[in-house]
């Protein structure tokens, strides 16, 4: 190779990147020819292998190429990532096929020379390639297109024009990421702010070891709204502490979607901001009330966009988030799906059929008919996969929903999803993916399946463990990953290993380890999913009650490392699942002794989600009067610390539906009163005012406003009627008491302090400058508060009432303004010196008016007399005129 070479374009090898330094070529001018000798003979002799036809340039007609390349973004900084758009201008025009072996040839400011080879675009006939420069300066690139054939055309080599990239010590760039929402928010969530992907979560069945991510856990059981299920709480009259029933035992309420690992835990689905849920009495003990009739809510409003019933009465089993990523189109589909046949808990299965409805509408997309048995798992693009498995025959097959689509399409009508399967009634079987062979006569039953990974079956007895496991991974499909048997100690003779109260309980792919519950004992054995080798155990024996549990697999849940389990004795233990170790445990007492067995409450995990575990009280079948004060408990899954408890709000139940979460609301039905409930971080309304609105510099004024919650249970009717003021925003630490009251009519303890929220004021003084006022707490119970302040600075102020947020609501804010005048000028003071001058001066002043008044009178003195005289006179004149005429 020259100092200036490039490589053979035409000789097949696909090398992920290739680094010459120029300043170190140095080799004699023998070693040369021989390696390029034996480099001829490699490449002739592999001619035929890699797929080079040889043809002469006459048989075949020959076009010209142009080939090209960009960078996105340039300039670009040192060790960010520059995307290189290469091709020709040529597209292909049959999709998933591309042009074959390109190279970028890249010279870096050093002067060294890098290749990124193998490259295959795609049918536009371009693609995109990622590097990141490791150096400051500019960087030279270009796209090398070999010589190819394709539909009966060579395609002759071509090289790009060079691309300088300049690469700087700053970096380039890159749209500002918004951050997640700091007000109350709802769907849709605007595609751009892709970082709320990681708090809108959905619940589309209930979720392996009950890990809900994707939300931010409320950490207050604040209410945002609360809708009736049906007729619920006490009857009244004569029945005095009889209550409506609730469906425990066997006849749940609130019911819908189950999965493979908690068969007996049914709930409502939530699927991209939206509740679904029905008001009939289910379970498998009792047919269904007519009409089951579902309900789509808005999680964050609480308002009802629809309500139908699907098929004959049909119940939705689960829902599905299903991406499709194809050269036509990248988009998702969100469908509830509705399936009849397949297994039942009285007799043998059924043919089974799945209809697919349109989440948003609820009306009928298409149809999956003859759909094999397994167990439902979702692949990585929401893909719904089954395995079905046959141990006594030897073999193993993997079913796929998306294949029963799309198999056996081709490349140009495989490019949409929805035109391929909406309106159309499909033959399931056509999902099959593979059918493999696997070893015959494997003991016990599969006991685990987990997808694209291994199959885990075995068996439990009282004498010990056997446990076997089958790759699922591509290329190693129905291989035997181990076989192995573990001897149990004694005393397993006289306990309890299997069936529904004990066995495996657990398991987790990530740890690689299954857990075993051992009934009488109480205790706990982890086995390795790795090798099927005994791990640890038995742990410490837990409270005596919870060897009553009969349906462990609910009790139990694996998460961030750690196994938790919640049951009948009502206390919460974490062990380290790799070890067993115990690593804390916690009480949910029960203060006033409303359970007639025990001191606390019989528990069970509802879900872990964000760093939390959240517990619930249920039993199997409650009496009549109900206890009182049951709790819901969110725990910090780390440290078992409290996060908050909240008694009495939301009672769970053993056969319907219990709390489930999406979207960071978590809904749940409660069986005090058989409404659904939706708990989470609501929003608030500040409002302030100013007295008086003009005022002077040092006169103080009363600053007063509100902070009030507008979550939308607070428009309710009959919240209106009650609160006809609104609902006042309260701290967290009296979040559980003031929900008892406004939504469940609580009276108040006048004698339990209702805590209200914090607000900070800050004002802009006329010049722009920002002033801190201070801070003050609401009045609980009002949601009122005020605060006095005297203003320092003639013109406008603009004042700030600031309420930041709690765990419970968002932050809030007002404004008002006040107008201040100049003080008034204030009097000088009068000193004695100039009293007494002024004293003189007003004496003098009083002398001389004093003359002058003594001169006017003499004046008034004279003109009277004149005046006198001068009537005497006409008088006179009068007297004698009329003495004439007589």
């Amino acid at each position: 190779i020259t100092e200036r070479g490039k490589p053979n374009l035409g000789d097949g090898i696909k090398t992920s990147r290739i680094t010459i330094n120029h300043s170190k070529v140095n080799k004699t001018s023998a070693t040369i020819s021989s390696a390029l000798t034996i480099l001829m003979v490699v490449l002739i002799l592999s001619l035929p292998a890699i797929g080079i036809k040889s043809v002469s340039a006459q048989e075949l007609p020959s076009r010209r190429t142009y080939a090209y390349i960009g960078a996105i973004p340039n300039p670009v900084g040192v060790g960010q990532e520059v995307l290189f758009h290469v091709g020709i201008t040529q597209p292909v025009g049959v999709a998933g096929q591309g042009w074959e072996n390109l190279t970028v040839e890249i010279i870096k400011p050093d002067d060294t020379t890098e290749y990124i080879r193998g490259i295959k675009t795609d049918s536009t006939g371009g693609t995109g390639v990622v590097y990141v420069p490791d150096m400051v300066g500019t960087y030279k690139v270009r796209t090398l297109f070999p010589e190819q054939v394709f539909g009966g055309t060579r395609y002759l080599a071509s090289e790009s024009d060079w691309l300088e990239l300049t690469v700087t010590e700053e970096p380039a760039p890159i749209y500002p990421r918004p951050g997640l929402p700091t007000n109350y928010w709802t769907r849709p969530i605007d595609a751009q702010l892709r970082e709320w992907s990681t708090i809108a979560g959905s619940w589309l069945t209930t979720p392996e070891n009950l890990y809900a991510p994707y939300n931010d856990g409320p950490e207050s059981p604040h209410i945002l709204w609360v809708k009736p299920l049906t007729s619920g709480g006490i009857i009244g009259g004569d029945d005095v502490g009889r209550s409506f029933e609730i469906g425990d035992a066997y006849e749940g309420k609130w019911t819908g979607s189950s999965s493979s690992s908690y068969p007996w835990l049914s709930s409502s689905i939530i699927v991209a901001g939206k509740l679904y849920y029905h008001t009939s009495g289910s379970g498998f003990m009792r047919m269904r009330d007519l009409p089951v009739v579902y309900h789509c809510v808005d999680l964050h409003t609480g308002e009802e966009l629809w309500a139908k019933t699907f098929l004959d009465n049909q119940t939705i089993d689960f829902g599905q988030l299903f991406y499709w990523d194809s050269f036509n189109m990248h988009g998702g589909f969100a469908y509830l799906v509705v399936t009849k046949g397949g297994a039942t808990f009285f007799g043998p299965p059924t043919p089974e059929t799945w209809y697919f409805f349109d989440a948003y509408t609820g009306d009928l997309r298409f149809i999956y008919e003859n759909v094999p048995s397994g167990s439902n798992l979702f692949g990585p693009n929401g893909e719904i996969c089954r395995y079905t498995i046959n141990l006594q025959q030897g073999w193993i097959a993997k079913w796929n929903t998306t294949e029963v689509v799309m198999k056996g399409l081709t490349a140009s009508s495989a490019g949409s999803w929805g035109s391929n399967a909406h309106g159309r009634t499909h033959d399931a079987t056509r999902g099959i993916m593979w059918n493999k062979t696997i070893p015959v006569g494997l003991p016990g039953s599969v006991i685990k399946v987990f997808l694209d990974d291994r199959v885990i079956g075995g068996m439990v007895t009282n004498t010990g463990v056997t446990l076997w496991g089958i790759s699922l991974k591509p290329g190693e499909e129905g291989t035997l990953l181990f076989s192995n048997q573990w001897t149990a100690p004694d005393y397993w003779a006289d306990v309890t290993v299997s069936g529904f109260q004990a066995g495996f309980c657990a398991y987790s792919i990530d740890d690689k380890v299954a857990v075993l519950w051992i009934k009488e004992t109480r205790e706990h054995y982890g086995f390795s999913l790795e090798t099927g080798e005994y791990l640890w155990g038995p742990t410490p024996s837990q409270h005596y009650l919870d060897a009553l549990e009969d349906s462990i697999a609910e009790s139990r849940a694996i998460a961030y490392g750690k196994l938790y389990v919640a049951s009948v004795s009502g206390i919460v233990y974490c062990y380290d699942v790799k070890t067993g170790e115990l690593l804390w445990k916690y009480e949910i007492t029960d203060p006033y002794n409303e359970i007639l067995w025990a001191t606390t409450w019989w528990a069970k995990p509802l879900f872990i989600t964000d760093g939390k575990l959240y517990v619930g009280h249920y039993e199997h079948s409650p009496i009549d009067p109900r206890p009182r004060g049951a709790p819901l408990v969110c725990l910090d899954a780390n440290t078992g610390e409290l996060i908050f408890r909240a008694d009495g709000l939301f009672r769970q139940t053993r056969w319907g539906g219990r709390a489930i979460i999406g979207d960071s609301i978590i809904a749940t039905m409660d069986t005090y009163d058989q409404r659904v409930y939706a708990i989470g971080k609501g929003p608030s309304s500040t409002t302030v005012t100013a007295t008086p609105e003009v005022t002077s510099v040092g006169q103080a004024v009363l600053i007063k406003g509100t902070v009030m919650d507008v979550s939308p249970g607070t428009s309710d009717t009959a919240i209106k009627l009650r609160f006809p003021n609104g609902v006042p925003a309260v701290a967290d630490e009296s979040m559980t008491d003031w929900m008892l009251h406004v939504y469940k009519q609580f009276p108040l303890d006048m004698s339990k302090e209702i805590k209200g929220v914090w607000v900070s004021f800050e004002a802009i003084d006329p010049d722009g400058n920002y002033v801190s006022i201070g801070g003050t707490a609401t009045d609980g119970r009002t949601g009122s508060f005020s605060i006095p302040w005297k203003p320092e600075k003639p013109g406008l102020w603009t004042l700030i009432l600031t309420f930041p947020g709690s765990k419970s609501y968002y932050s809030s804010y007002a404004t008002t303004t006040v107008y201040v005048e100049p003080a008034a000028e204030a009097p000088v003071p009068v000193t004695a010196e100039a009293l007494e001058s002024s004293t003189q001066a007003l004496q003098s002043s009083t002398e001389a008016l004093q003359s002058r008044l003594d001169a006017m009178q003499t004046i008034q003195t004279v003109l009277i007399v004149i005046v006198v005289v001068l009537a005497l006179l006409v008088a006179y004149d009068i007297y004698i005129n009329r003495k004439a005429l007589k």
